[in-house]
């Protein structure tokens, strides 16, 4: 409190003390005498409520006031932050709390800044407390300023200067507004490892995702440096070292050196690696719930082969998941290497406590902006009020995240406070854009440009339904598609899909184009899930089909409505049966996807089955590589006694099937050398996916060298006659990159097994995006 004489006030007496100050200047305190307090003024507020003064004064009236609770007053009202000088003022029996606020920040802007969209760095200033509607001071414009350098520090601009310019309004408000001298990005120049010796610098090198400067950095941004970035980079080192038995590996130090003008760095990191190690054997410890036989069955450490942290942690993940399985939700394996160091050998302990069984009290979903909560839980196999199972909260969590609604899907387990055997799982979720545009475009001598597009939302309004309308439009066809799906049709989880669509073809004809195939239809659909993983599909469907021709019709659709007429009514049934176990449906790298579809004909104009199997499946070779391999079957037949429906025919060549060749252009070929596709067709394609020059280990880009065989076979051709129909084979590369705009596509080839008749297409192309 400040202590002024009366000649120097007002004619009230005024008390004013600040308690820290009179310690520091060890002044006797002129302190006021305690009295009761008959009343309790605010001055000085312009946007504050009263309340919000009196609430955090520690007297109110009728209390004896003394100089201590003034004391705690003032600190309270400078704690709220709100205010810039706050005194208090004693007359008759009452006291005057007299404040000053601080201004209010009316708005902030940006000038300069060019790396980050203004909400990214309104978001970072947010976050310490600046910004539209909060109190400002000079404090806070430093700590503005240190925020906005810290947040160009992550992008490697370490000569990035922030000023601040703070314009008064009315009202006590202030316009903010930093202008921003971004600089030049430091890149890195050298990184340099010290103390290898069983592996070379420039092996140990590839495996970091920070890389000097390239051709390609520029779209990678690996040369920026960043402290995250080589942490992660240095525990990349630690776990190539621990897997191949160095297990007393460790990264000594590491110096990183910024040149005077702040736009080179160059990195230094050094190790020592120690030796390498062999496993001896495995000992278990502790209790295993008496299944010691299938806990030994989960152990992947090998002895007699280099000790690996990853077999370590893998086995560790395995047993806690199995103690998970009969409700232990807080089991611990531990594992203690007993190391050798005379024969270099390790023999590894792992000691399993199970701790308490518990069960599930409550699920909560937390995320969700837009997707409702019904449609997350509905996804999950643990129930509330049931045992804790790892097995089936890892199932509900990949069920939720393969909805394909979310960025990222995670599971906490939190335990509940009173009790040792209840805990609640909180199901965390980051919304993603589920609506697509799909546009694709191919250019080929025969049908010169043609495009195709759509238009796909998978989680309408966050119901979890699907609304797709799709249309493909070149020189010999059209296609005009609009479906629905809901995955929950009925409370088991029995999915209905709606399809209305409308199709026009001309076959390639190179006698003209005056004859066409109009098909429009519908169908519905049902999905009935028979396992976690495996759908069965069982709709039906009825469609027209009508020739229409004035001229230069293929003699086999002449045949064909000179027997069945212009137009033929078909209602299929169909039955399909689809499995995907890939990592990824973006960019897949592991794993599986298989998918049957057979369509039977039983009214109608026509009698008809049509049968098609897909396989894909993915090898990850390495951290890089990948292989990918691909098999469709497709197979028709005519039933009682009927043609096979020419419409319902197969066709071969370009995107999806032997790329290199003109879309459709493979199979059978009428007198009239028009392209009619057959009945049969089989497609082979394997796809080796390599990292682009430059790229490091970013998987959004990536190099493929392709080869693809296959053909189309009509009824009466014999499958084994490789002399007037052979199987076709292509081969190519190509190039994958999931682009800000979406995924993208290209690939080059030429045929290597062609025939005289064949239309070559060597370039296609592909992109989506996402909105």
């Amino acid at each position: 409190m400040r202590f002024p004489t009366e000649s120097l006030l007002s004619p009230r007496p005024v008390v004013c003390a600040v308690v820290a100050a009179l310690s520091a200047l060890s002044l006797p305190a002129w302190a006021a005498q305690p009295f009761v307090l008959k009343d309790i003024r605010v001055e000085g507020l312009q946007r504050t409520e009263a309340g919000t003064v009196f609430a955090v004064l520690p007297f109110r009236i009728g209390d004896t006031y003394t100089e201590d609770k003034g004391a705690t007053a003032l600190r309270a009202l400078f704690a709220t932050g709100l205010f810039k000088d706050v005194r208090l003022e004693v007359e008759d029996q009452s006291v005057i709390v007299v404040v000053e606020e601080r201004p209010i920040i009316a708005s902030v802007d940006f000038s300069g800044a060019r790396e980050f969209d203004r909400d990214t760095l309104l978001k970072a200033l947010k976050s310490i407390g600046v910004g539209e509607g909060q109190p400002f001071d000079k404090a806070q414009a430093d700590r503005a300023e240190q925020e906005l350098k810290r947040q160009y520090l992550t992008r490697s601009l370490y000569g990035a200067e922030v000023v601040t310019t703070v314009t008064p309004v009315e009202r006590n408000r202030v316009n903010v507004t930093f202008a921003v001298n971004e600089g030049g990005v430091a890149r890195i120049a050298d990184i340099r490892i010290t103390g290898n010796e069983a592996f070379s610098e420039s092996t140990l090198r590839s495996e970091l995702d920070l890389t000097t400067g390239g051709w390609l950095t520029w779209y990678t941004k690996s040369d920026r440096y960043s402290r995250a970035k080589l942490n992660a980079d240095l525990e990349t080192l630690r776990a190539y070292y621990l897997n191949r038995g160095y297990l007393e590996f460790n990264v000594e130090s590491t110096q990183v050196a910024i040149s005077p003008d702040k736009q080179n760095i160059s990195i230094t990191v050094n190790v020592k690696e120690g030796q390498r190690y062999l496993v001896t054997g495995v000992k278990l410890s502790g209790d295993f719930l008496g299944k010691d036989e299938e806990f030994k069955s989960l152990v992947s450490i090998r002895p007699g082969e280099a000790y690996r942290a990853e077999d370590v942690a893998n086995t560790q993940r395995a047993f806690i998941e199995r103690y998970g399985e009969f409700g232990f939700a807080f089991a611990r394996a531990e594992t203690v290497p007993q190391i050798d160091r005379d024969t270099g050998r390790v023999m590894v302990m792992i000691n399993g406590d199970p701790g308490r069984r518990v069960y599930v009290r409550r699920i909560n979903v937390s995320g969700n902006t837009k997707t409702r909560d019904e449609v997350i839980r509905r996804e999950f196999r643990q129930f509330e009020s049931a045992w804790y199972d790892s097995r089936r909260i890892k199932l509900s969590r990949d069920r939720v995240d393969r909805l394909g609604y979310f960025a990222d899907v995670d599971v906490e387990t939190n335990e509940v406070t009173g009790t040792l055997d209840q805990v609640d799982l909180t199901v965390n979720v980051k919304e993603k854009p589920t609506g697509s545009l799909l546009v694709g475009a191919n250019f080929s001598s025969a049908e010169k440009l043609s495009f195709s597009a759509s238009i796909k939302q998978e989680n309408v309004f966050g119901s979890g339904n699907y609304l797709g309308i799709e249309f493909n439009t070149s020189r010999y066809s059209r296609t005009y598609v609009l479906s629905t799906v809901d995955p929950y049709f009925t409370n088991d989880g029995i999915s209905r899909s709606l399809d209305l669509y409308y199709r026009t073809n001309k076959p390639l004809n190179s006698q003209g184009e005056s004859y066409e195939l109009v098909t429009p239809g519908a169908s519905v659909r049902f999905g009935v899930p028979f396992s976690d993983y495996d759908t069965v599909f069982l709709g039906v469907g009825v469609e027209r089909t009508e020739i229409r021709s004035s001229a230069n019709l293929p003699e086999n659709y002449e045949r064909y409505r000179y027997v069945y007429g212009d137009k033929s009514t078909s209602v299929p049934l169909t039955l399909g049966w689809q499995r995907d176990g890939r990592d990824s449906a973006l960019v897949p790298t592991d794993g599986r996807y298989q998918r049957l579809n057979v369509e039977w004909g039983v009214a109608g104009d026509t009698r008809y089955l049509r049968n098609n199997y897909q396989l894909q499946q993915y090898f990850p070779l390495s951290k890089r590589f990948t292989l990918g391999l691909n098999a469709e079957v497709g197979w028709g037949v005519g039933l009682n006694g009927r043609t096979y429906p020419i419409f319902k025919n197969f066709y071969g060549g370009g995107l999806g099937t032997v790329r290199a060749f003109d879309q459709n252009s493979l199979g059978p070929i009428d007198v009239t050398n028009a392209y009619i596709g057959g009945n049969r067709r089989i497609n082979v394609n394997a796809e080796l996916y390599v990292p682009f020059p430059g790229a490091g280990n970013d998987r959004t880009l990536r190099l493929f060298g392709y080869t693809d065989a296959g053909n189309v076979w009509g009824e009466g051709q014999s499958m084994a006659d490789t002399k007037d129909n052979p199987i076709r084979v292509s081969a190519g590369i190509g190039l994958s990159w999931i682009s800000p705009v979406g995924p993208l596509k290209l690939s080059w080839g030429t045929p290597l097994r062609y025939a005289r008749t064949d239309r070559i297409q060597r370039f296609q192309f592909q992109i989506g995006t996402a909105f």
